[in-house]
This record gives C-alpha cells, structure tokens and sequence, in this order.
C-alpha cells in the first residue's frame, strides 16, 4: 500500500474507532449469521434489517435449520422486506452448504462466490468479517465514498466505472484490520457520506476528497440517466367462502416469487372464464370491484385492483391443485404474502 493508500486507510481506521457502529448484532459472528446480515442488508437499511435478522435467527439459528426448512417457511420469515430473490438464494445455498460442504461456510473466495445470490462484493465482506480474511468490498456506500473521494465518471451499471471503482477499493483497503476497515467504508457511506447532504465538515476522508475539494459533492457518483418509471396494472381474485379465502402460490422467479398471493386475470372480462377453468364453476358468480391499491417496487408501480367474489360452497374441484389452496382467514399468517396482499386480507379480519 502507498503513502496515500495508508493514509486512506489509517483516517478510516481511526475514525471507527472512536464513532463506527461496534453494536450491531451480527457483529463478531460465525459465517451464518454475517452472510445472512449481508444479504439482508442488500438495498436495505440497517434499521429495517435488524428485528428481521433477530426473529429470522430465532427460527434458523444456523444453516442447517434453514436448508432443512421448506421454502415457504423461509419466505414467510422474509415477508415484508422485499426483493424476495434473496430468501429463495439464501435458502438454495443453505442446502448446497449443507449437503456439498457438510455444513460449515466454506472459506475460499470462490466456493463462497460460487453460492446463489453472492458475489464479489458479499464475498469479500463474509470472508472479512468471518474469517478475518483480506478482500475489498464495494457495496452501495462504499460505491458512494469511493465515487465521491476520487470523482469517478460514470454511473455503476457501466463496466468502465466499476472497473474503477473496484481499482480503487483494492488499493486503500489494508492488509491489517479488514474487517474493521470495511466496517468502517459502509458506516461512513451510511452515516455521513449519504446521498443527498453529505456531512463532510466531519468526515475523516474530507482532506483526501477531491469531491470536497472541488465542491462537487452534487455531481458525484454521477446519476442513472433518467427514463419514466414504467407502470403496469392487474386485477386480483378474492375468492371467498365463510372463513376461506382462495390463495395462488406464484411462480418461482419473477415478483413475488414463491409466495402466496392471490389469482390474478387481466380484466374484469376474463373472471368468468378464469372461474369456469380453474374452479369447474358452471355458474360463475359476479365481482364485486374494489378501489385501485397503488404498490411502488423500485424500477415501476403497479396498481392492483379487487374483485371480491362470494362462494356459498366450496368448489368440487380445483385445477393445478399444488399451486392453489383454500385458507382460512385465522391461518394466513403462517403463509409467505407479498405485503399488498396481506394489507388487502387485513380486511377480512377487521
């Protein structure tokens, strides 16, 4: 490391050691619990993950509890914190350690990067703060300081720009106390480099931040070019007999993947023939239509609208039975919702 690289790292050093987050709970924890913490905090903040990550290691307190756990019980205990990605990788690479590395988190960077839903960056921090291991990371806020500090061109999605920024990364990390150190980037990025009115007057990167110096902190990193946020719409089913209501588990990948939701058709035109074709119902009773419910994801909205479809029997028969299931109301907490549609059976309880 060069006189400048050091001085890099010894400022952030110091600076942890006196105002970094030495509390958080997955801190000085085996390889489990600092994997999950990492992938729950991908696109989330720390105050959201943390009663998560408490009740999630309640349930699976080590990786064998949860590749032994059914995905909907995982996805169940995710409910809530969204990109529902992470819980179905989290959960396939739970097994893969299980049955292929007889349960213990491997330690070389590659079979670490090899697993569902990790890579460079998240393996470089599971190694670090595991293992005590020497690897960089470049997560969100460490992406922000390192943009700012040294003004790299250029928005993330661009191969030029990361190719930099991860240059970067590797040369101020030091050989000596990684894991504080890494600590230390992601707190700083979080805590005063943030996005928008960066605390700089108390940063302990100011003297070496050419951002601060040129007063561009604004510019820097440079944003996603602009486009109109997409916007789509559906119209969901709830069917409803006495004190059962009619759930869909969905596909795999996609929105919402694996978890339980409700039926969903185009238009108000297609009920009928949805409800003659998968419910075998000769007379398909009317909707009731619902107001429009707005749910923001993070590239696009969707608005949902409601049909309410009363039953006075159970259906004889119902096609693709394994992904259909009639719940009663009492029993949907122990099912994996998006949170939407649990905001919409709410009612059915009030």
């Amino acid at each position: 490391m060069d006189a400048d690289a050091s001085s890099f790292a010894n400022a952030v050093l110091a600076w942890y050691n006196r105002w970094g987050r030495h509390d958080l709970p997955w801190k000085r924890q085996d390889a489990y619990r600092v994997w999950l913490s990492e992938i729950m905090l991908q696109q989330t903040q720390v105050s959201t993950v943390t009663p998560y990550y408490l009740n999630f290691i309640r349930r699976f307190p080590d990786v064998v509890r949860l590749a032994d756990a059914s995905i909907d019980e995982v996805l169940q205990h995710w409910q809530g914190l969204g990109y529902y990605a992470r819980a179905r990788n989290l959960h396939k690479a739970a097994v893969i350690i299980r049955d292929q590395h007889g349960g213990e988190f491997p330690q070389e960077f590659d079979a670490v990067e090899a697993l569902p839903g990790i890579g460079r960056s998240t393996a470089g921090a599971i190694l670090s703060f595991a293992f005590g291991q020497t690897w960089p990371i470049l997560d969100g806020n460490v992406k922000r300081v390192l943009a700012r500090c040294f003004r790299v061109p250029g928005w993330y999605a661009q191969s030029a720009t990361m190719k930099q920024l991860w240059y970067l990364a590797e040369s101020v990390t030091p050989q000596q106390h990684t894991a504080e150190f890494n600590q230390a980037m992601m707190d700083i990025g979080s805590m005063l480099c943030v996005k928008s009115k960066p605390k700089c007057e108390i940063c302990p990167l100011k003297a070496m931040c050419a951002s601060y110096r040129h007063h561009s902190q604004a510019e820097f990193p440079h944003k996603k070019p602009a486009r109109t946020r997409p916007h789509k719409s559906t119209l969901m089913l709830l069917h409803r007999c006495g004190d059962q209501v009619l759930l869909w588990r969905r596909p795999p990948s996609g929105i919402w993947g694996g978890l339980w939701s409700l039926p969903e058709v185009d238009e108000v035109r297609a009920i009928e023939l949805w409800q003659q074709s998968f419910l075998s119902l000769a007379q398909a009773p009317g909707a009731i239509q619902r107001d429009v419910i707005r749910h923001q994801f993070s590239h696009y909205s969707l608005d949902i609208s409601l049909a309410v479809i009363e039953l006075d029997a159970l259906p004889s028969k119902i096609f693709d039975a394994d992904n259909y299931a009639w719940v009663h109301v009492d029993d949907l907490d122990n099912h994996g919702l998006p949170t939407p549609v649990r905001k919409i059976l709410s009612m059915l309880k009030d």
